[in-house]
């Protein structure tokens, strides 16, 4: 009985050794170059914030690529659950009014 026990432990040993090293002999290099250029357009900067008057937290959501800020917060209330968009900002546009938004200085 004991070594039935035994060897049923050795051989699921192998088989997990052979599970564990089965990755390590196939060419993952194509796959690592494409990684890049599939994702190029996922550079988001998500900051955490609080705003006076509301009851939850919010969470600032800058597109790098398209330079548009979005908030996103949660509303609780029974009647309409769920999450609250903001409509997106051309940062581009703010920029380049210049410092206070009065431009030209």
């Amino acid at each position: 009985m004991k070594t039935k026990v035994l060897w049923a432990l050795i051989a699921l040993n192998v088989l997990l050794l052979a599970g564990l090293l089965s990755p390590l002999g196939h060419s993952t290099a194509q796959a690592q170059l494409q990684a890049p250029q599939a994702h190029a357009g996922d550079h988001f900067l998500m900051i955490s914030g609080e705003v006076n008057g509301l009851p939850s937290a919010l969470v600032y959501i800058i597109d790098e690529n398209t330079n548009q800020m979005s908030a996103r917060v949660y509303d609780d209330n029974l009647a309409r659950r769920g999450f609250v968009d903001m409509a997106p900002l051309d940062l581009s546009r703010i920029y380049a009014a210049g410092p206070g938004g009065g431009g030209g200085r």
